[in-house]
């Protein structure tokens, strides 16, 4: 994919804007970064990490500018690439990693966000958006669902709103799809069937929500317990603002950000047509909501698991169409009365050559179904990424940082990959294999900065 390096708003600029809630912080105290470490390499102490700005680029979203034309004061990597290349085992491609522990970070399109920085922050927020930016990323996702008055907004599932949002503490809770039900003793008694859709609300009322880690304790017996479960490896600091975005905002945060585009049209939870509003019309809604704020369609890199949008895009849309993305998973990509292995071309529902005879240039599999393990244990390019090479298929992958910690071998990210990964530098290893033997052209991450270091490092732009 080649993609300009657009640019954030000067700092003139920015002097100039109003924050929405909370007052100028430094960005190494937002994200948590030091500008030191001790390194735990002989020939590595005390080394400068990054340099980083003691203005935070955090616009209110009314006042941005449509096209800024100035570059940042800096970005950061933080603490995390540099603890995770520590953590790598001992070889040449850690050394090549440490002695990039001085590099200035700089916006690389290789380093895609997902959801925004989803790690620590709450996902598909103005926070977590702008967190990802100053990571470095160079293209933002927004998954694409509808309000019931056909607003386009960004949330990683139409029926997600119960886990990713504060819904259920608000008076909008009584209009879910399933809603809470609370007994006479006051105990919770449907946690693991409630579920709230976007679909179920206007967009006025979506914009009151406030977003939060995405978690759910399926088994509470209180709203409290039920909505208050982010994982132990994540955490709860940064997410007391949670601004939920509808596309357009964010079309426009990402504009001023400098950031190109990928959007994720999700599949409907409830069933089409819905108030007369068809699946084309909901296609196409995605396409013109960018031509409308005057993006260009090479900045513009549209996403679906479901092979026919795609062919929607191709058809209706080829401008668009030409860079859209299918995204594959053993879900959607499963021979009928098989069980997906990446190894075993009958196992898949579309050969990659009917996938590319559709018109499809770029697939987007996790990063497991492109890697594999040889007889020793070393991850090597799976049966599938190299057809998809051969083919001339550009590959997109998703997503790192994803998962807790990896000692145990890892989760469903890393599925199959037990024999190679056993603590949490592996990743880096992965994001290797991924660039270097499969060749993919970008990797989605739910924290930017750890895929940002790398790319740096190997000179990917």
């Amino acid at each position: 994919m080649t993609m300009l390096d657009n640019s954030v708003a000067t700092l003139n600029q920015l002097k100039k804007m109003p924050f929405k809630t909370v007052k100028t912080v430094s960005i190494a105290i937002a994200l948590g970064a030091t500008c030191t470490l001790s390194m735990a390499a002989d020939d590595i102490r005390n080394t400068t990490l990054t340099q980083t700005s003691n203005q935070t680029i955090k616009p209110s979203l009314k006042q941005l500018p449509k096209n800024p034309h100035a570059k940042p004061q800096a970005y950061t990597y933080g603490v995390r690439p540099f603890y995770l290349v520590n953590d790598m085992d001992a070889g040449p491609l850690k050394d090549e990693l440490m002695a990039c522990s001085a590099q200035t970070p700089s916006k690389t399109n290789f380093s895609i966000a997902h959801r925004g920085a989803p790690l620590q922050l709450p996902e598909h927020t103005y926070d977590s958006y702008v967190a990802s930016a100053q990571m470095g990323a160079g293209i933002l996702e927004c998954d694409v669902a509808f309000t019931n008055d056909g607003e386009l907004v960004c949330r990683h599932a139409q029926d997600d709103l119960h886990t990713t949002t504060n819904i259920l503490a608000t008076p909008l809770a009584k209009q879910c799809t399933v809603p809470p039900m609370i007994d006479a003793n006051g105990l919770l008694t449907n946690a693991d069937s409630i579920e709230c859709r976007t679909s179920d609300i206007s967009a006025s009322e979506f914009k009151t929500l406030t977003g939060k880690m995405d978690a759910a304790d399926k088994t509470a017996t209180n709203l409290n317990d039920y909505m208050n479960a982010t994982a132990a490896w994540r955490t709860d600091l940064y997410s007391q603002n949670g601004q939920v975005l509808t596309l357009k905002e964010h079309i426009k945060l990402a504009q001023n950000l400098g950031m190109k585009h990928t959007p994720e049209l999700k599949a409907p939870a409830v069933t089409m047509p819905f108030n007369g509003y068809s699946v084309d019309a909901y296609r196409q809604q995605l396409i013109d909501t960018y031509k409308d704020a005057g993006v260009a369609a090479s900045d513009v890199f549209a996403q679906s698991f479901n092979i026919e949008d795609v062919d929607y895009w191709i058809k209706n849309e080829p401008d668009f169409g030409a860079n859209a993305i299918y995204l594959i998973d053993d879900s959607n990509e499963t021979a009928t009365g098989k069980t997906f292995d990446k190894n075993d071309p009958s196992t898949w529902k579309h050969s990659l050559a009917n996938i590319k005879a559709r018109g499809i240039k770029t697939i987007a599999p996790p990063p497991w179904i492109l890697v594999t393990t040889d007889a020793t244990g070393k991850m090597v390019p799976s049966a599938y990424a190299k057809q998809a090479k051969a083919l001339n298929l550009d590959i997109i992958t998703w997503s790192i940082e994803r998962s807790g910690p990896l000692a145990a071998g890892g989760d469903w990210y890393y599925t199959d990959l037990g024999k190679a990964i056993n603590n949490d530098g592996d990743m880096m290893t992965y994001i290797d294999v991924l660039a270097q033997e499969v060749g993919v052209k970008g990797i989605f991450s739910d924290w930017p900065a750890t895929v940002t270091y790398y790319a740096n490092c190997k000179g990917l732009s």
